[in-house]
């Protein structure tokens, strides 16, 4: 019995790693190099708790082998080892507080923003994205280089001014709105997230970043994106029966096709 059961748990450990050692339904590929670090992070981290996942579970099959007994047999006693369990109670404390401070500096990265004005300027592209249930607003600057002034009473989802952008006012005649991003290849840019109604989560699997839109306040997060492609966003928080179809997309472009672009939007707004 004791060697059926010790079989038992090292095939369902063994079929558990599988996925692991083969990377099946695993994280689309980075394309940050922050993203990158937050993998090498992660895998450390899987390499670390993994082995002591085997370890473990192998301690547990040779136990129920070596000690397994049918019911007839007398159990036999035994003794805890306090210096063994003061061991591994220091061991798994260090283990995570070394890992909590391993990967500090990469969460700061992207959540410590120097503060700077909302212009956008040449070294960094500022984009604010408003949630709304079920849809992503985008706000770019125009050729002003400015965002302009908003004023709730204006909002107007049917005349695309969902947020709603002064038109009259210096600075907002030529904000352009769109439902889906568009940012070049290699430029910084910085996301100023805010939510229209309930609470929201921007999240972009490539980039490996997500914070909440949260009703009545602003959050930031920041990135650069070194290879050009279509990747998707999604709310990552369950935000009414229309969640799932929360969707829009990042385009990461050449510079030539982004001013392109924002050259075609610009000829759109009225």
């Amino acid at each position: 019995m004791g060697v059926l059961l010790a079989i038992v748990v090292w095939g369902i450990t063994l079929a558990l790693s599988i996925p692991f050692v083969t990377q099946t339904w695993w994280m689309p590929e980075a394309i940050t190099e922050l993203g990158r670090e937050i993998d090498g992070a992660f895998n450390f981290t899987l390499l670390g708790t993994g082995v002591i996942f085997l370890l473990a579970q192998g301690a547990l099959g040779y136990t129920v082998w070596k000690y397994g007994r049918h019911s007839d047999q007398p159990a036999s006693s035994s003794h805890g080892n306090n210096f063994l369990e003061f061991l591994w109670t220091c061991g798994a404390t260090l283990l995570f507080v070394g890992l909590a401070v391993f990967g500090y500096s990469m969460w700061a990265e992207t959540r410590f923003i120097e503060q700077k004005s909302m212009a956008p300027s040449e070294d960094r592209l500022i984009i604010e994205v408003t949630g709304q249930q079920f849809v992503w607003n985008m706000r770019y600057p125009g050729n002003d280089n400015q965002f302009g002034p908003t004023d709730i009473n204006l909002i107007d989802d049917a005349a695309s001014n969902p947020v709603g952008v002064d038109r009259s006012q210096p600075g907002g005649a030529d904000d352009i709105m769109v439902s889906e991003m568009r940012v070049p290849v290699n430029a910084d840019v910085e996301v100023v997230l805010k939510s229209k109604d309930v609470l929201h989560n921007f999240f972009v699997p490539e980039l490996r970043i997500k914070l909440d839109t949260v009703p009545g306040l602003v959050g930031k997060l920041q990135f650069r994106a070194d290879r050009e492609g279509r990747y998707e966003i999604v709310c990552s928080e369950l935000c009414g029966l229309g969640h799932y179809k929360m969707v829009s997309f990042l385009h990461v472009v050449s510079q030539e096709e982004y001013d392109a672009w924002i050259k075609e939007q610009a000829e759109f707004v009225f």
